[in-house]
This record gives C-alpha cells, structure tokens and sequence, in this order.
C-alpha cells in the first residue's frame, strides 16, 4: 500500500442502509491487514441489537479478527440502543443522547494504536445523530475522507449522486467508491453495467479518478478477498 504507515481515519458510508457498508468495512479491514498494515474498524452507532454491536462481530468475522480488547472497552462502538430505527430517535427511546464529540474521541483514540481505522457509518450519510448533527456533518467537521457503498439496485444512480453532491458541497474527499454486487445475479445485466459508468463519471469529476471497486456477489465467503487497493492509490 502506498501509503502504509500513515495514521488513517477512514468513513466507510453508503447510499442507504442495507447497501452493504457492514461487508465493505469487514473485507477491507482483512485486505489490508493481509497487505501489511494494522487496522482496526468501529461503527458509530449500533441500533437494533444490546451489548456489542452485530456489525462489529461481523467485521471481525470477515476480516478473520477475534475480538479485540478495544471492543470490550466499547470504543469500537461508543453507543449501541436496543431499537432499530434512526440513531437520533432510538438515542431518545433509550432516555439517552448521542455527542459527536464522543464518536470523534473514539476514533483518535484507536488512530493512535492503529495505521488504519475503518469507520463504519449508519444509513447514509444525512441520518440524524442527534436533532442538530446529522453523520455528514460530523465526517466534514473532522475532514475524514470516505468511501461511498453503493450498487446497482433501483433508485441507487439518484441517491449516490445525492450523497457525492453532499459530500462536494461540504469539502468532504472521496478516498473510492465500492459497487457492491451482492445480490445483483437478478438484475439486468445492462443496468449493472451502466450504473457503474455513471458513477464512474461522477467520481472523477470528484478527483477520485477510477477509484472504484466491486464486490462479487461471492465475496461474503471467507474464501474470497476482494483488492482494494483501487482506493488506496
């Protein structure tokens, strides 16, 4: 990697939920330990389970990690509520709140251990942390670049050039953006392709040149690794 060594905090955040941020943050963090750098991923905020964060243990798991000491102390996910819906309203159900400050802390924390920390977000990138802060504004406060997940889905060509011009208009640096694949062996093969020949375009006109990656739909295996290192050129 060319820039191994360097002390990185890197969002990994996507068009939408369920657009597959959980499974991009997992296998980057095992291609680039495998590339020889030492890395570490955390998720802002957990709704719908208690105790440790799912996408936590899912990191681990396709990264091919135990759990590490960090994610006892919680600092891999500074807050984690019971109901599944937006962190600003399940913070508010749990009789409790969310302080950016908290998330930003957690990262510079694990930054000093590890020349990688992958951040996984939730939802996209406009989801409310708390009434007056939602995640993009805490990624562009702290000038974080990001990876943006997307895919071929219906309606994935409007929300990722939504979230691209968000990203613009606020100074935020795309690092790459990921084409998941996942669950596409139904889609018209036409559309997978042209999908990812819009996105291509935008990016570059984002400096990002062809920083674009997939994921098979084979990758969730452990078997498999996805080369990543289209976005750390």
């Amino acid at each position: 990697m060319s820039d191994a060594g360097k002390k990185n905090i890197i969002v990994i955040s996507g068009i939408d939920t369920g657009i597959g941020k959980t499974v991009a943050t997992g296998l980057m963090a095992r291609w680039i330990s495998e590339s020889g750098s030492s890395v570490i991923t955390m998720k802002m905020v957990q709704t719908g389970c208690s105790r440790i964060s799912e996408d936590i243990l899912e990191h681990r798991k396709l990264s091919g990690m135990p759990l590490q000491e960090e994610d006892a102390m919680g600092l891999t996910c500074p807050y984690i509520f019971e109901v599944p819906c937006s962190p600003h309203l399940a913070a508010r159900l749990d009789g409790s709140s969310i302080d950016p400050a908290v998330i930003t802390a957690s990262a510079r924390q694990l930054s000093e251990t590890y020349d990688y920390v992958l951040v996984e977000g939730v939802g996209g990138l406009f989801v409310p942390l708390t009434d007056e802060v939602s995640l993009i504004d805490l990624v562009a406060a702290n000038s974080w670049p990001t990876i943006l997940v997307t895919g071929p889905r219906l309606g994935s060509i409007n929300h990722t050039l939504a979230a691209l011009d968000g990203m613009k208009h606020r100074g935020i640096r795309l690092q790459g953006l990921v084409y998941n694949l996942e669950g596409s062996n139904e889609t018209d093969a036409r559309i997978v392709a042209d999908s990812r020949q819009v996105f291509c375009r935008h990016i570059k006109e984002m400096n990002a040149g062809s920083r674009i990656c997939d994921i098979p739909s084979v990758a969730c295996t452990k078997s498999y690794c996805v080369d990543f290192s289209p976005l750390f050129k």
